[in-house]
């Protein structure tokens, strides 16, 4: 699957040929004008990496990483995603240190070759991209081992350490029910076993979390067996 490049950048003309040169080395494209215009695209098709050109009409590149990592009442983006900026020609050392300060990924100044424009964005997507095994993706839910990162259509939510525990296991194999006995073994590493309200507390907080975010239903009580995570 081709990586998905939001380019943000104020002139036509630019943009247009920066465009064209991304697609034919494999990426898939789409352009904004303004930084407000490159916000609301972060939501509609959660890029895989965002460029950003210097001086957009409402926003600096640095205002617009700030937006970004920080994100907005109301909206809904990945506030992680990576973010290269494309500094103009009279670029200097406070710019690009205010860029990185505001949580740019990579910066690259006017003029430059297309070919490493293109070595570079393939370079921070192999630094951001995550371990496959580290990362279980379960309906709307996605869950980074590493980072211990977990959101529900893109929005973050925090749990426990116990709570990621349970969330992880129940997520390895989303429609399988695990019985208390095992969730207490396996996430707790509870030996003796005996009467318990553990996995009940830790599964009913767990699921008004994920349900703040989404519908859901999650973490699915099967009486009198134990718990799955999806339903279906």
């Amino acid at each position: 699957m081709n990586a998905a490049v939001l380019l943000a950048e104020p002139e036509p003309q630019i943009r247009g040929l920066l465009e064209r040169q991304l697609s034919v080395a494999g990426f898939a494209v789409v352009g904004a004008g303004a930084g407000s215009e490159a916000l609301s695209l972060a939501e509609q098709s959660s890029p895989d990496l965002v460029l950003v050109g210097n001086e957009l009409p409402d926003s600096s590149a640095a205002e617009l990483c700030r937006r970004l990592r920080e994100g907005e009442p109301g909206r809904c983006w990945n506030r992680e995603v990576p973010v290269i900026v494309l500094g103009g020609a009279g670029s200097d050392t406070i710019e690009r240190v205010q860029a990185f300060e505001r949580g740019c990924d990579d910066y690259l100044a006017h003029p430059f070759h297309h070919e490493e424009l293109v070595a570079r964005i393939r370079a921070v997507l192999r630094r951001t991209a995550p371990d496959s095994r580290e990362r279980l993706v379960a309906g709307e839910i996605e869950l980074d081992r590493q980072t211990r990162r977990v959101t529900v259509l893109g929005e973050r939510v925090l749990l426990s350490a116990k709570e990621f525990e349970l969330l992880a296991k129940l997520a390895s194999a989303p429609h399988r029910v695990f019985s208390k006995e095992e969730l207490l073994r396996e996430v707790w590493g509870f030996r003796s076993l005996g009467r318990t309200r553990t996995v009940d507390s830790h599964a009913s907080r767990l699921r008004r979390k994920l349900a703040r975010s989404s519908a859901g239903p999650f973490v699915i009580n099967e009486w009198g067996v134990g718990y799955r995570l999806l339903d279906g």
